[in-house]
């Protein structure tokens, strides 16, 4: 029996959707929900006098707020994506601004990074500094784990 027009519309949608899904990967999935952050009392204020200080202790408080996020140990030769972003954090170690630099290969990772950085305010509130602006380049592997540059464990 010959297939009608609407027939052979819904198989090649069909046969659309399962070629998208089969080409995405199973890596996109890791980015698809952003992970809550383990936060209990608000951090104590930072004593960082330069922004390259106050830098490490945004990465240390990313960490404590995401732990099972972490890739522990060297990261592979090839990552997943790679991206560069600048961050804004005001006197009270709420994010005031998140700007993308450099955008990552893999479309799915900017809006997750963002919302993470985001999701873990309040930072430490830049006592000294009054405004935070530092530049981080975050090193995501495909399983949804990441480093950032600041406190990388380095690449095998």
């Amino acid at each position: 029996m010959p297939q009608t027009a609407s027939a052979r519309l819904r198989r090649a949608a069909a046969v659309a959707v399962l070629t998208a899904l089969a080409f995405a990967g199973p890596a996109q999935a890791q980015f698809a929900t952003v992970p809550a952050p383990e936060l209990g009392t608000p951090p104590p204020a930072s004593a960082a006098e330069h922004e390259k200080q106050y830098r490490v202790e945004a990465a240390r408080h990313l960490y404590s707020a995401y732990p099972a996020r972490i890739y522990k140990g060297r990261l592979p030769p090839l990552l997943y994506s790679v991206m560069v972003v600048e961050t804004e954090i005001d006197a009270m170690g709420q994010v005031a601004n998140v700007h993308v630099v450099r955008k990552p290969a893999a479309d799915e990772v900017a809006p997750w990074v963002v919302a993470m950085i985001k999701r873990a305010a309040p930072y430490p509130a830049p006592a000294r500094l009054g405004v935070a602006r530092f530049t981080e380049i975050w090193l995501v592997d495909k399983s949804g784990r990441f480093q950032v540059d600041a406190l990388t464990e380095g690449q095998r």
